[in-house]
């Protein structure tokens, strides 16, 4: 019997942790990667447009 309590309270602590990890992952780390994400890419054009200059056709002079 004592071995029985001990797998539920083992099961229940694994599902709870199971649920915190999803919490996480959903609520943190997916939205700080896309931020992350998004801000690099941008950076990117930025140096880009820095050393080549905006998109378009060359100014006349």
């Amino acid at each position: 019997m004592a071995e029985l309590e001990q797998d539920s309270a083992l099961h229940k602590r694994q599902r709870r942790m199971e649920i915190f990890a999803f919490l996480f992952v959903t609520a943190i780390a997916m939205p700080a990667l896309a931020v992350a994400t998004v801000g690099t890419w941008g950076l990117s054009v930025w140096i880009y447009q820095i050393v080549n200059g905006p998109p378009g056709p060359p100014a006349q002079r």
